[in-house]
């Protein structure tokens, strides 16, 4: 028969393994599961910012071939800070860079044609960072011109936005 001191011993010992099976468990928690949830998070959170960014494209492009520069032009930082280089000209800000649009397709005699993104990729480079990169073509009348983008955007209160495109056009 076991006595009243054994007895509180097999409770202490019963309290102390229950004590470390907890213990081992919030460490399990802390070490394994929390950096676990952390990265699905932030991949979930990777995602959605990949999915506006090609949704920003998807609006210009839409906007373009409605023949609004204005639409196609709110995926740009609406900053004098913009910055857009093509071929062998740099435009600061983004009213030059809507003037050149203006300028170059939308002028006497100008058309704009149905512009189509392909091969885009979009890569973050940190939670308000990335750089989206492709290749562009605008269908006209009697000529197509093409060629490649790389885009850097940030995102801002309103949204991501284009800070630099840098065009390029494929020679005929």
């Amino acid at each position: 028969m076991s006595t009243g001191r054994e007895r509180v011993r097999w409770r202490l010992l019963v309290l102390v393994v229950i004590l470390l099976a907890l213990g081992a468990l919030l460490l399990v928690k802390r070490l394994w599961l929390q950096p676990m949830l952390a990265n699905a998070q932030r991949e979930t959170a990777q995602a959605a910012d990949a999915k506006a960014i090609e949704q920003l494209l998807a609006d210009q492009n839409d906007a373009w071939n409605r023949g609004d520069l204005e639409g196609f032009m709110a995926g740009y930082w609406h900053s004098p800070d913009m910055t857009f280089f093509s071929g062998n000209d740099i435009h600061q800000g983004w009213d030059a860079a809507l003037q050149r649009y203006r300028d170059r397709y939308q002028g006497e005699g100008k058309e704009m044609g149905q512009l189509t993104f392909s091969d885009l990729h979009v890569e973050l480079l940190g939670a308000d960072s990335a750089v989206a990169r492709g290749r562009w073509k605008v269908q006209m009348k009697d000529r197509a011109p093409e060629g490649l983008f790389t885009l850097i955007l940030k995102k801002q209160p309103e949204g991501w936005r284009i800070v630099h495109d840098h065009t390029s056009t494929a020679s005929p």
